[in-house]
């Protein structure tokens, strides 16, 4: 660990993970394990995050616009994409409420604006114990309105030629213009990833629906693995890469579907009652393969 509450830039580790973290977006900014990076830099707020939290939900909201209780809710763009991304946390800076060698607890607190009705506190921390991360993420409706709420990980993993991804769902959601869902439909064989498959070199960005949670990561070529177990309330989870020659991609356990704002039942997004919250966490277990 190193420097003060104050800093914009924290360090914590344990044995051979070691992570890098920012304020601005509460953000992994590096991660490796015994001196192998495991993300990429390649996103977020400033684009140096590998990391970053999806708060008070994740991914896009069709017509930035969405009806709760009969009432009709607007967003603003809050980035150079047409529709309102990803929340809030991942734009913001977070205050840091506790910090030791292998711990970090960070909050942010977001009132109603011109480019969000939500209003709400978010708490996340990250912790490491051996080969393990812990990430956790909270968000409590601060709000005077019951509003869809939403928690996702935006984790960018190192991508090579040989890694191969283990994630079995049951579901998948075509991409239609503007980045949003189209319609649910059996998990194409290019990408089914019930069994390790490598990720294919081409444009990805769709959602993957019936999840159990758990994921692996190997990377042959770093005699590297890595293991995601996220908590039950994560059901589903985003791939997204842009193709070519692509370093990375991002494999991101989401609550719910993106635009879930305008699905049945919110698609998986819970309303919670002023002062109600929703939390979940994702752990990231390293290991050294023996080829």
């Amino acid at each position: 660990m190193s420097g003060s509450a104050d800093m914009e830039e924290i360090r914590i580790a344990d044995g051979d993970l070691q992570i890098s973290l920012s304020r601005l977006g509460g953000a992994i900014h590096s991660a490796s394990f015994r001196g192998r990076a495991f993300m990429v830099a390649a996103g977020g707020a400033d684009g140096g995050s590998a990391s970053f939290p999806l708060v008070p939900f994740g991914n896009r909201v069709g017509d930035n616009v969405m009806t709760v209780g009969g009432r009709d809710y607007c967003f603003r763009p809050n980035t150079a994409d047409p529709l309102y991304l990803h929340g809030d946390g991942w734009l913001g800076l977070w205050d840091i409420v506790s910090l030791s060698r292998q711990q970090v607890d960070m909050t942010f607190r977001h009132a109603a604006d011109d480019l969000s009705p939500y209003s709400y506190q978010a708490s996340q921390s990250f912790s490491i114990s051996g080969n393990c991360l812990v990430n956790t993420l909270s968000v409590t409706n601060s709000g005077d309105a019951p509003l869809p709420f939403g928690l996702g990980f935006h984790p960018y993993f190192l991508l090579t030629a040989q890694m191969s991804l283990t994630a079995p769902a049951r579901h998948f959601w075509a991409e239609r213009d503007g980045h949003l869902p189209d319609r649910r439909g059996q998990v194409p064989e290019l990408l089914d990833f019930s069994r390790p498959r490598t990720v294919p070199p081409q444009w990805i960005n769709n959602a993957f629906e019936g999840w159990d949670g758990r994921a692996r990561l190997v990377w042959p070529e770093l005699k590297l693995m890595a293991e995601i177990e996220a908590d039950p309330v994560f059901g589903n989870y985003m791939i997204y890469t842009p193709g070519g020659e692509a370093d990375f991609f991002c494999f991101e356990p989401m609550t719910h579907l993106p635009n879930g704002h305008h699905m049945p039942e919110f698609g998986g997004l819970v309303v919670l009652q002023p002062g109600e919250s929703l939390a979940g966490q994702m752990a990231i277990s390293l290991s050294a393969l023996e080829i």
